[in-house]
């Protein structure tokens, strides 16, 4: 029988995965799965506890929390991987990753193809389906050393949002990202004049935004690459080059519907590695929703293919 590790954060979602800690333990415990539950208590505990657990034999560790749980347990995860003293692989393959949802906007579970109700996603862990994901790596900003995602890294425009939906405490979820994008139209219209590289292709302009995706949405419901799927391989890129205030507007309902390719300032490509440099100005950025840096000037980014076991939902039942 696997052997799961449970990592709450209990501060996620306004202190709702506090709240949810009972539900959960009663949901894997109707489940029969063989569990420990442990809580974070300050920041990158989530992943110094997921490289614990990978290197002690767990089978799956699971971030119950949003997107930066996440992000930090998938980080602990590859630390176990490519740390120089990390044991052989154990039989049947590595320690594999587990989303519990219980934050806010939990955008990196839904590129995962992993529910974001927390009952089908303890349905989920016990159905025990994987496959393995693509993982992506930036370098820069905060993190010299490099810094792992899952979901994507925004820069610019997308960045801001996510830094001013935090301020917001009336409100979370969703509509907290509604009312950040409509702050940011005021504060974030002067773009930067960046470098874009990538795969051979070269774009110097104002951009509004960058986005390297590997899933895809960001803010709980933002569409940067609806065609992402986080095993191909491949980032899928959203560059926005910078417009009008009335025309941003615009865009918005072409990023809710996931519409916006072809939209006259937005470029869509793929790529496996990506450099932006600020050759004016700086980059405001994140990564799944994390701070990289406020006034960054370069950023590195490239794509590790096939690192992760997820534990997801089957094919058949994630459309």
């Amino acid at each position: 029988m696997p052997k799961y590790k449970i990592i709450v954060n209990p501060t996620s979602g306004r202190g709702h995965g506090e709240e949810a800690i009972p539900q959960i333990e009663r949901l894997l415990s109707g489940h029969n799965l063989d569990f420990d539950l442990v809580r974070t208590e300050r920041p990158w505990h989530a992943a110094d506890l997921a490289q614990e657990a990978a290197a002690a034999g767990y089978d799956v560790v699971v971030a119950a929390g949003g997107d930066g749980t996440a992000n930090e347990v998938l980080n602990g995860l590859m630390w176990a991987k490519t740390a120089p003293s990390s044991p052989p692989p154990r039989a049947g393959g590595s320690c594999a990753m587990g989303i519990l949802c219980v934050g806010r906007g939990n955008d990196f579970a839904y590129g995962m193809s992993i529910p974001t109700d927390l009952e089908a996603g303890c349905r989920a862990l016990a159905r025990d389906h994987r496959r393995a994901v693509d993982v992506g790596k930036v370098t820069g900003g905060l993190y010299p050393q490099g810094r792992y995602f899952g979901n994507g890294v925004g820069i610019g425009f997308d960045a801001v949002v996510g830094f001013e939906a935090v301020k917001i405490t009336w409100l979370t979820g969703f509509p907290s990202y509604i009312v950040a994008v409509l702050k940011t139209v005021s504060l974030y219209y002067k773009a930067p004049l960046t470098k874009t590289e990538y795969d051979g292709q070269t774009i110097t302009q104002p951009s509004l935004m960058v986005s390297i995706m590997n899933g895809q949405r960001l803010g709980g419901g933002f569409f940067m690459a609806p065609e992402g799927k986080p095993n191909d391989g491949m980032f899928d890129l959203c560059i926005a080059h910078e417009v009008s205030r009335p025309r941003l507007f615009g865009l918005i309902p072409h990023f809710l519907k996931g519409t916006q390719a072809g939209q006259e300032p937005i470029t869509m490509a793929q790529a496996q590695r990506v450099v932006i440099t600020a050759v004016e100005g700086v980059l405001p950025s994140h990564a799944d929703g994390e701070t990289l840096c406020t006034e960054g000037q370069r950023l590195e980014i490239e794509l590790l293919p096939s690192q992760i076991e997820m534990v997801c939902l089957p094919p058949e039942d994630a459309e």
